[in-house]
């Protein structure tokens, strides 16, 4: 980066200041100066750049394009800096930690075990978004999220907290029978989680294309599971998920996938503000007592 293209960060406050309230005086209070002291950073710095950014014609002062651009730029900037001096400090210490994990993994293993989180932390507040949707961590919002995979996430880091290799199971009321051609599960209606594809890409995998005649449900995690229990369909998921349903002969085990994927805790990378420390040294524990869930 050429650090000496950059015009002069007062200048630059200044002009954020004015695009976020689109007054010199309301600039002026946020950074406690003067409204003229406003006015004359932001005329150096179209001096700075060659070119204007607000547009005087009127009788109220607009951006123009170009400040429309850079105001947009400066204001992500500036309030990613704000967001991550926050964490830093400790001053955002009293905002509720966002956790992120599929529907299955949160009713079926997070849940269960949060009240000895909460015993051990009672002050701490969480916000848990049950959802397939793979969202981004960014600073202010989400602070760890719980998925499946092999650990690659690029710009993020990923810290296994166990295996689970991926289930076709069904009802035995459903599949009275084994199976051992993928090709027999045509015949069966089937179910699928909700913003996944699995069920559709392991069909598609061992060369199975779906009877149209009986369709495929979407639904969340915790649902499909419990419709697989009732005989409403086949299903894919991780064996975590089921291994008590598996054992009790509430399902039937049909196929399971020998790959070595599982279950990572993935947060930003740096310094993790208090509340994700507690959050995350408990989840390790408790992965640490299911490390052998299969």
């Amino acid at each position: 980066m050429d650090w000496t293209a950059i015009p002069p960060l007062s200048a630059l406050r200044a002009f954020a200041a004015y695009a976020e309230h689109r007054s010199v005086e309301q600039a002026g209070n946020a950074l406690n100066v003067s409204h003229a002291a406003i006015s004359q950073q932001i005329r150096n710095l179209e001096t700075h750049l060659g070119f204007a950014l607000l547009d005087r014609h009127g009788r109220r002062m607009t951006l123009t394009p170009d400040g429309e651009r850079l105001a947009e730029a400066l204001l992500d900037g500036f309030g990613g800096i704000a967001r991550t001096l926050a964490e830093m400090t400790g001053r955002d210490a009293g905002r509720a930690l966002e956790i992120s994990a599929t529907p299955g993994f949160a009713a079926t293993w997070l849940m269960p075990r949060l009240p000895g989180f909460r015993e051990r932390h009672p002050s701490l507040s969480l916000a848990i978004d049950p959802s397939s949707q793979l969202r981004s961590l960014q600073p202010g919002g989400l602070d760890v999220a719980i998925r499946y995979g092999d650990g690659n996430w690029p710009g993020l880091e990923a810290e296994r907290l166990f295996l689970s290799p991926i289930v076709v199971v069904a009802a035995p009321a459903l599949v009275p029978r084994p199976i051992t051609d993928p090709a027999e599960l045509r015949a069966y209606p089937w179910l699928q989680e909700l913003g996944t594809s699995e069920a559709t890409d392991w069909l598609a995998e061992y060369g199975v294309t779906p009877d149209t005649a009986h369709g495929m449900t979407g639904l969340p995690g915790n649902l499909m599971i419990e419709a697989a229990r009732q005989g409403q369909g086949i299903a894919i998921t991780a064996r975590l998920f089921v291994e008590q349903d598996l054992v009790a002969g509430r399902l039937r085990l049909l196929f399971q996938d020998a790959r070595q994927k599982g279950y990572w805790m993935v947060t930003r990378p740096g310094i993790p503000r208090p509340p994700l420390r507690h959050f995350v040294s408990w989840l390790r524990r408790e992965a640490a007592k299911a490390s052998s869930p299969i």
